[in-house]
């Protein structure tokens, strides 16, 4: 396994620890498993769609767990044959997981789907108003005053 060493990184930055901690983490966690496999996309500039691969879960066999910056989505293993038959060759997983998935901050789960054996994540980001940028006026007061508008034949005229 190969590790990145964030340590210059750590030396020349402030307040950038739990980044950093999460990355490593993050490597750590996911060396080793890799099923169910999954799908990140970004479906504007506030929006995303995880995609996991689920083949043999229904609806009932899945937990989602949204928690603050964490989503945790768990398949908990059926019985093999719930129809009495005897199974001589299993190559559908039936297997239990636990997928994480760390969230940024003010990202929520809109909805999930589970359709063809895909089991479909949408998140949206929600930036309060509070936290948005906002244009701050110089000398504390704003004046706002009327500009005329001109015409095509460049005579100004009152709005």
């Amino acid at each position: 396994m190969s590790r990145f060493d964030f340590t210059p990184y750590r030396r020349s930055t402030v307040g950038f620890d739990r980044l950093f901690d999460l990355l490593e983490s993050q490597a750590r966690i996911n060396a080793g498993d890799n099923y169910p496999p999954f799908n990140i996309s970004r479906r504007g500039e506030d929006n995303y769609r995880i995609t996991l691969a689920i083949a043999g879960f229904r609806a009932g066999d899945i937990e989602i767990t949204a928690q603050q910056n964490l989503l945790v989505v768990q398949g908990r293993k059926r019985d093999e044959a719930e129809d009495g038959s005897e199974l001589i060759h299993v190559g559908i997983a039936n297997r239990g997981f636990e997928r994480r998935f760390e969230l940024a901050d003010f990202v929520r789960v809109e909805r999930a789907d589970l359709a063809d054996g895909l089991l479909i994540i949408d998140l949206v980001r929600e930036v309060p108003d509070a936290m948005k940028p906002r244009k701050i006026a110089i000398g504390g007061s704003v004046n706002l005053t009327a500009v005329p508008a001109i015409d095509a034949d460049g005579s100004a005229n009152a709005a």
